[in-house]
C-alpha cells in the first residue's frame, strides 16, 4: 500500500451534466448528505484509513476539485457510491481518475452494483472492485490487504487470474450499529448549509439527516433490498439521543430528519428515545418514515412530546387490489385511521405514492386519487414508479417481457423522475397525462393551498427557499418532476 497521500478518496457522483444541475427542481427541493459514504469514512479513519469526500450532488463542479485532488495526492484507491442512475456519471469519473493517476485502484459500492455484482466489473473494465452490501468493513479490509490475498476478503466483487469477475461472498457477520463512530459530517464540504431537507417538510433551519438503523423486514416488490436484504438492525435509544445531541452541539442543528425506512418498527427503542428526549430536551424537531401498522396513539403522543414535527407513509396507491399484488399488510381503511390518529397527537402527515406499478390501470389511477384526496395528509409526494435492479418486480418484469408492459431501462433516466416502465394497456404520453393531473388538482385543492399559506409562520425558511427558485418550481409543474422523499 502507498504510504503517501489519502488511502482512498470517496466520491458521490452528481447523475449528469454539471449544467443540468441549475434546472433540476430535485435539487434546489432537497439535497441529501451521503451519510454512508459519512459513515464509512469515519469508520476507516478509525482504523487509521486516511480518506477524503468530495460530494459531486451537493456542489456540481466539484469534478474540477476531483482532478486537483488527484494531481495533489498520490491516492491509493478512488470509491464510488452510485445509484442506478448515477452509474454512468461515477464510471466517467472513474476513467477521469485513472487518465491522471494510471496505477489507482477503482472501487464501487452501493445499491445498484450490489444488484447486479459481476455484470459491472464484466462490462466496465475500468472499476477494480465491487463492493456487495454493507461497506465498512469490506472496504477496510480491501484497503488493508495486500492484493494477492483480496480474493479472501468477504462481499467483494474482483477479477480472478483468468480476468472474469467473481463474487467472494456476502459478509457472515454484520456490524454492531452502537460500534460505530458518528459519520464524519466535517469532511462534507459546507455541511449543513449545503444540504437541505426537501421543502415545506421542516419547521427550522439549519437541518439535517440521520440514519439510525439499516434493512427492513419487508418484501415489497418494488423495493431493492440488495444492500441490507430483510434484515433489520437498529442504534439503540442512548446511542441515538447521544448522536442527535452531537449534531445539535457541533453543528448547530434545530431539525432533523431520521432516514430509516422504519423508523418505529422496534417500539421499545422509540419509547425509550422519546422519553430521554423528554427528560434531558434537545430543543430540537423531528421527522420520520414509518409503516401505518407500526404507530399508536400512545406511541405518537410520545413522539410528539419529543418534538416529532412530521410522519412520512407508504401509501403507495389508493387501489387496494393494485396494492395487494405488491407488498403486505394491505387495509386501506387501517391506513385512514392511523392517519387520522397521527393528525389526532397533532403531527404533520406526508403521504408517499407511486404512479405506474405493474397492474396500474387508468381506473385504478382514478382510484388512487380519490382515495389520497380523502385523506386529511398535509402534504405527498408522487413518484413514476422504477423497477431497480434488485427488487422483486425488476426480475419479473425482465422475464415477462412486454406481457407486464413496456420496460425501456435506461439506467441514466431511472431515477423515478421518469417513466421507465408502463403499463400494459396505457400509452407513454397518457401515462405523463395522468401524472401532471393527479400533481395540478392536488396543488388546486383550497385545504392544500391553505395549508402551504400556513407554513408561512410554520417554515418560513421553506418559503424562503421557495421564492429564490421560483422559476424552477414554475418549471417543475410544467415539466412534472418530483419533489423529494
Amino acid at each position: 500500500m502507498q504510504q503517501n497521500g489519502t488511502t482512498i478518496l470517496l466520491v458521490h457522483p452528481l447523475g449528469y451534466s454539471a449544467k443540468q444541475a441549475g434546472s433540476d427542481i430535485s435539487r434546489v427541493a432537497n439535497i441529501m448528505p451521503p451519510l454512508g459514504l459519512a459513515s464509512i469514512s469515519a469508520y476507516l479513519t478509525a482504523h487509521g484509513l486516511r480518506n477524503d469526500i468530495i460530494d459531486c450532488y451537493a456542489h456540481p463542479d466539484a469534478g474540477d476539485r476531483i482532478i486537483a485532488y488527484l494531481q495533489a495526492e498520490n491516492s491509493a484507491f478512488i470509491g464510488f457510491s452510485c445509484t442506478t442512475s448515477s452509474f454512468f456519471d461515477g464510471e466517467r469519473l472513474a476513467r477521469l481518475a485513472k487518465s491522471i493517476q494510471p496505477g489507482i485502484r477503482v472501487v464501487f459500492g452501493g445499491v445498484h452494483v450490489s444488484a447486479v455484482r459481476e455484470a459491472v466489473l464484466d462490462a466496465y473494465p475500468v472499476i477494480d472492485y465491487a463492493v456487495v452490501g454493507e461497506g465498512e468493513e469490506t472496504l477496510r479490509e480491501l484497503l488493508a490487504t495486500p492484493e494477492e490475498r483480496r480474493n479472501a476478503v468477504e462481499g467483494l466483487v474482483l477479477r480472478g487470474a483468468d480476468g472474469k469477475a467473481f463474487f467472494t461472498g456476502r459478509r457472515g457477520k454484520l456490524l454492531d450499529l452502537d460500534s460505530l463512530p458518528f459519520p464524519d459530517y466535517k469532511k462534507l464540504a459546507g455541511y449543513p448549509e449545503s444540504y437541505t431537507l426537501p421543502i415545506f417538510n421542516y419547521p427550522k433551519a439549519p437541518n439535517g439527516s440521520c440514519i439510525s438503523s439499516r434493512g427492513c423486514p419487508y418484501a415489497c416488490s418494488y423495493c431493492d433490498r440488495s444492500v441490507f436484504g430483510r434484515t433489520f438492525r437498529y442504534n439503540s435509544a442512548g446511542y441515538l439521543y447521544r448522536h442527535v445531541l452531537f449534531l445539535k452541539e457541533t453543528y448547530g442543528l434545530r431539525h432533523l430528519n431520521f432516514y430509516d425506512d422504519q423508523f418505529t418498527f422496534n417500539r421499545q427503542r422509540v419509547v425509550d428515545f422519546c422519553r430521554m428526549v423528554m427528560g434531558k430536551p434537545l430543543g430540537m424537531t423531528f421527522n420520520c418514515a414509518a409503516r401505518a401498522e407500526h404507530l399508536d396513539f400512545e406511541l405518537l403522543q410520545l413522539m410528539k412530546a419529543a418534538g416529532c414535527w412530521m410522519i412520512s407513509l407508504g401509501i403507495e396507491t389508493g387501489d387496494e387490489l393494485l396494492l395487494a399484488a405488491h407488498r403486505q399488510n394491505v387495509d386501506l381503511q387501517m391506513m385512514r385511521d392511523k392517519i387520522a390518529l397521527i393528525k389526532k397527537a397533532g403531527i404533520r402527515v406526508k403521504g408517499l405514492l407511486m404512479m405506474g406499478l405493474p397492474g396500474e390501470t387508468e381506473a385504478s389511477i382514478k382510484k388512487s386519487k380519490a382515495y389520497v384526496f380523502s385523506l386529511p395528509i398535509d402534504d405527498f409526494n408522487l413518484s413514476k414508479f422504477t423497477p431497480f435492479p434488485g427488487s422483486p418486480v425488476y426480475k419479473q418484469i425482465k422475464e415477462a417481457g412486454e406481457t407486464m408492459g413496456t420496460f425501456m431501462e435506461d439506467w441514466e433516466k431511472m431515477d423515478c423522475m421518469a417513466f421507465q416502465f408502463v403499463p400494459r394497456g396505457i400509452e407513454l404520453a397518457r401515462m405523463e397525462e395522468l401524472f401532471i393531473d393527479f400533481y395540478r388538482s392536488h396543488f388546486q385543492r383550497p385545504r392544500v393551498i391553505w395549508g402551504y399559506v400556513a407554513m408561512l409562520w410554520k417554515s418560513p425558511d421553506s418559503w424562503l427557499r421557495f421564492l429564490g427558485n421560483l422559476s424552477s418550481f414554475i418549471r417543475f409543474v410544467a415539466t412534472n418532476k418530483r419533489i423529494g422523499g
